[in-house]
């Protein structure tokens, strides 16, 4: 096991030392726009105000859950081991702390590198692709290695699995409120500034006489970079952390299952360097097909030094090799199932984009829809994954079929790496693209970011897709390390030990019926948090037009900072409520019915989570490319009645894909890490269990 340790910290390091390159060179490309300079320094200050803001409010919420799991978790401190729960105490703060460096990181190299993107642009995509990838690439390492290093370094001080459990949990805690809320944000501003700006006043995306354009490029950053950052974080830790505590209570004889867990993750961390360092396009390549083939090639590269591992480490079995691959494909194949329903080149797309020319009821029909239907496959496939990597492991023994489904788990993220950089390029090409309209750069500069801004939207699709896919994995293994930490607690207590969830059990029914409500009430909140934020903003832009003398006429400036001012209230007002719902319901199904219930709880939460999660993130990537199809000048372009009823689609759609969807997957993580942690609790208290 030191073995993999090292191995595990000397990839972590390699990882830091590559993403240290990158940032040089993005950071000696040169910005000689004064406009630009000046707008790149309003979004860095607006995203950096609003991350002080919301850590100082989250860093007071880690305080507080540490001191009751210091208190409480794993069992009573009075009752239990105290050094378990001091440990388990710090672990989660380290890992809050992490997952907020990966959002902090994030923000760095966005706002350094959107200037450079845009002024880049003018000497074509070449230039332009690799210093938004580039840039992009940073958090991909920094993250990834974070996580890495991280999970081996709590592991191998505490020695127990179960204190991964509280670090898993700081990650995610501070992942669903850094995502919740920074998608308030970015959405609050983002269909503010559609509605008026596309809608009311006629005037373009980027317009910088409308006040609320900058906040909509702060929102770019907190929300697709700073949160999304903090969310892959956090789906990387929970699937480490359910196969590390699954292969833990396995016992199985040569069967070296931990190191299995550490080889793949950091063989993966390595296959992603090789992806991002040969990630390149031609001059007058396509943005898209270069970030699809980075990933087949890191894919490959990963499936290759897996395969060479397996023969080489005595231990190893081919079998959940074979489980690892099934992930990692299946999630290649939800990734493209989402482009061919997200992407403005494909059918789906442009008939959304004909019916908004019947007005903006058809718009919300067809692509409500087609969200519906973009779900099947992935749930099949996300099924599949599941029912293969079991069967394959079964035959090796008790608890391997769980392992192997954690494991598939793992593969799926194996890449992460190369699915961050992805998803990160998306806001840095797309702020590039608003630099380079108000910097005055021309039409031809602004076709050549709009070319990247496409790509962007539709691997961010393809990304919340496959982040998605992971976690309904990752949440099964999570059941089944639930299940573990219930019975190590049964068995304490001389109680019979849990084998399944049967639903004809009233109990565990009631659980289920809870658990499946619980999404929609989370995206319910969050929803209605974007609503009352947006119509705050929209009435203040208003208010500017209305009162600043010239504004209109492009001779006075807007009050940018009034805008931001809102958006970055409204989201921290919101974020922590809708967040607690989960929580707090998780704890009472537990306390009031017990551990079959919280199974139950799970399987609903599950179920409904990943179903809401991939439609409102289909249905939002659907809706905001047929706006852009549209206004490249298809059924009528810009102006028409079909680009407004597009416009009136996409501000729907934001809220789903950027607010609400990627969020949900955090929140069924977010409750299954709270079941394991609380599961001593509810084995020895409930009040019908």
């Amino acid at each position: 096991m030191q073995t993999f340790f090292i191995l595990s910290f000397l990839t972590s390091i390699l990882a830091f030392l590559f993403a240290l390159y990158l940032y040089l060179w993005v950071k000696r490309q040169k910005v000689v726009n004064g406009e630009i300079d000046r707008i790149s320094l309003l979004i860095k200050k607006g995203a950096d105000t609003f991350i002080a803001r919301e850590y100082r409010l989250l860093g007071m919420f880690a305080g507080v859950v540490a001191l009751l799991i210091l208190v409480l978790f794993p069992s009573p401190i009075w009752s239990g081991r105290p050094v378990d729960n001091i440990m388990t105490a710090v672990a989660y703060l380290a890992g809050t702390a992490l997952s907020a460096l990966a959002g902090k990181i994030g923000i760095l190299v966005a706002t350094l590198s959107n200037g450079r993107c845009a002024e880049s642009a003018q000497n074509g995509l070449k230039d332009a692709f690799l210093v938004g990838f580039r840039g992009g690439a940073v958090m991909g390492l920094l993250v990834v290695g974070c996580c890495l290093f991280g999970v081996a370094a709590v592991l191998m001080i505490a020695g127990d699995t179960s204190v991964l459990l509280g670090f898993s949990f700081g990650a995610s805690s501070l992942a669903l409120f850094a995502k919740a809320g920074g998608g308030i944000f970015t959405k609050t501003a983002d269909v503010s500034a559609d509605l008026t700006g596309k809608v009311e006043l006629g005037i373009a995306e980027d317009d910088p006489r409308n006040p609320a354009v900058i906040a909509d490029n702060v929102g770019d950053n907190v929300g697709d970079v700073a949160g999304m950052g903090a969310d892959l974080f956090d789906s990387n830790v929970a699937a480490m952390t359910s196969a590390l505590v699954i292969a833990q209570g396995l016992a199985m004889p040569g069967l070296a299952a931990m190191e299995m867990v550490l080889c793949y993750s950091l063989l993966g961390l390595f296959a992603s360097i090789i992806g991002i360092a040969t990630a390149r396009v031609g001059k007058d390549g396509n943005p898209t097909r270069a970030l699809n083939s980075s990933t087949y090639v890191t894919t490959a590269i990963f499936l290759a030094l897996t395969a060479g591992a397996t023969v080489l480490f005595e231990g190893f079995s081919w079998r959940i090799w074979l489980s690892s691959a099934t992930g990692l494909i299946v999630g290649l194949v939800i990734g493209l199932t989402t482009d061919y329903f997200t992407d403005d080149t494909k059918p789906i797309v442009k008939r959304v984009a004909h019916a908004s020319a019947s007005g903006p009821a058809f718009t919300i029909l067809s692509g409500t829809s087609y969200g519906f239907i973009s779900c099947l496959p992935a749930m099949v496939g996300i099924a599949l994954s599941a029912l293969i990597s079991y069967q394959l492991c079964a035959p090796m023994g008790d608890g391997c079929a769980i392992f192997g489904i954690a494991m598939s788990a793992v593969g799926m993220l194996s890449i992460v790496g190369m699915i961050i950089s992805n998803d990160a390029y998306g806001p840095i090409v797309d702020n590039a693209r608003g630099l380079a309209e108000m910097g005055g750069l021309g039409e031809d500069t602004i076709r050549t970011a709009d070319e990247l801004d496409s790509a962007g939207n539709t691997v961010k699709a393809v990304t919340k897709g496959f982040s998605i896919g992971a976690a309904g994995l990752t949440v099964i293994s999570l059941l089944g390390a639930f299940m573990s930490e219930t019975n190590v607690a049964l068995a304490q207590l001389g109680k019979e030990a849990i084998t399944g969830f049967d639903i004809m059990d009233p109990t565990v029914f009631f659980g289920l019926l809870v658990g499946a409500s619980i999404p929609a009430v989370f995206s319910a909140m969050l929803i209605l948090g974007v609503d009352k934020n947006a119509q705050r903003m929209v009435a203040e832009i208003h208010r500017q037009f209305d009162t600043i003398v010239g504004l209109k006429e492009g001779k006075a400036d807007p009050d940018y900072s009034k805008c931001i001012d809102i958006a970055t209230r409204g989201a921290l007002r919101e974020l922590i409520p809708a967040g607690m719902v989960a929580i707090v319901t998780t704890l009472l199904v537990g306390f009031i019915a017990g551990p079959a219930a919280i199974g139950g709880f799970l399987v609903g939460n599950i179920v409904s989570g990943l179903l809401l999660a991939l439609f409102m993130s289909n249905a939002g990537g659907l809706w905001d490319n047929s706006k852009k199809y549209v206004e490249s000048g298809a059924e009528g372009g810009k102006g028409s009645d079909a680009h407004k009823a597009a416009v009136i689609g996409d501000t729907v759609g934001d809220p789903y894909k950027d607010t609400a969807g990627p969020s949900i997957n955090t929140q069924i993580t977010v409750v299954s890490l709270v079941a394991s942690l609380a599961s001593a609790l509810f084995a020895s208290f409930s009040l019908f269990g």
